[in-house]
């Protein structure tokens, strides 16, 4: 049951790094251009452009790193570190993901006032997305 919770997350989170790394080169899916899709994952209010290449590249490389610490808990991958330190990113990935998707449901989050559509798909989509990769990371850690 490990080795699949620890594939489902490791793709997961892969997939996203794809995502980001096409919009980095300037890819607009799912938006029909720069601002529908900067609404649409940003949500800021007045949003107009994506943010830089750099940074998306940034969440790039964050999200594969992610994707490889399930792997080394399972095994899979040799960490070049000793294992607490696996437990350690592991910890904070479940922190993280879990906060942000806590976040979506917070009035003081929300009082910022994430315009649409991405307050509705953060509600929908982006926050469970999140509470299910944090329990993911949970699960690792429990067993």
């Amino acid at each position: 049951m490990t080795g699949i919770a620890a594939i489902l997350l490791a793709v997961t989170l892969w997939g996203l790094a794809i995502l980001h790394a096409y919009w980095g080169v300037g890819g607009r899916w799912p938006g029909a251009d720069e601002r529908s899709l900067a609404r649409m994952v940003i949500g800021s209010k007045g949003i107009e452009h994506m943010p830089s290449a750099g940074a998306c590249f940034a969440v790039t490389f964050v999200l594969t790193a992610a994707g490889i610490l399930p792997l080394m808990a399972i095994g899979w991958v040799s960490a070049p570190w000793p294992s607490w330190l696996t437990l350690v990113g592991l910890s904070g990935c479940a922190f993280v993901f879990i906060g942000r998707g806590a976040m979506s449901y917070v009035p003081a989050f929300r009082k910022f006032g994430p315009e649409e559509p991405f307050a509705t798909y953060d509600k929908r989509l982006y926050a469970p997305l999140c509470f299910a990769l944090g329990a993911g990371f949970l699960f690792l850690l429990m067993w």
